[in-house]
């Protein structure tokens, strides 16, 4: 079981997202519970990032919204740093 934290900025973030999108709140608790599962479900879409946010991952909310995060193994645990748009994640 993986433990799923969060910063302060991605809170705020998730505040903004929400408002905008707030029939998005249930998958996003179901995605997150998924994480903390097993975040290697292939359901979930789970791939490592290049470029600038190399060591990285990101998972599908949907076909449009993604959720970046850090992976760390050594301590199960993951670390949720954005939420939106494809173009807004991966900017």
């Amino acid at each position: 079981m993986f433990s799923v934290t969060t910063s302060e900025k991605f809170l705020r973030q998730a505040s903004r997202f929400f408002r905008k999108h707030p029939e998005l709140k249930p998958r996003f608790a179901a995605t997150v519970s998924a994480l903390q599962q097993d975040p290697f479900q292939p359901g979930l879409g789970l791939h490592q990032l290049t470029g600038k946010l190399a060591g990285c991952h990101a998972v599908r909310l949907t076909y449009s919204y993604r959720i970046t995060l850090t992976l760390l193994m050594t301590e199960k645990e993951i670390v949720l740093l954005d939420i939106g748009s494809h173009d807004e994640v991966y900017r």
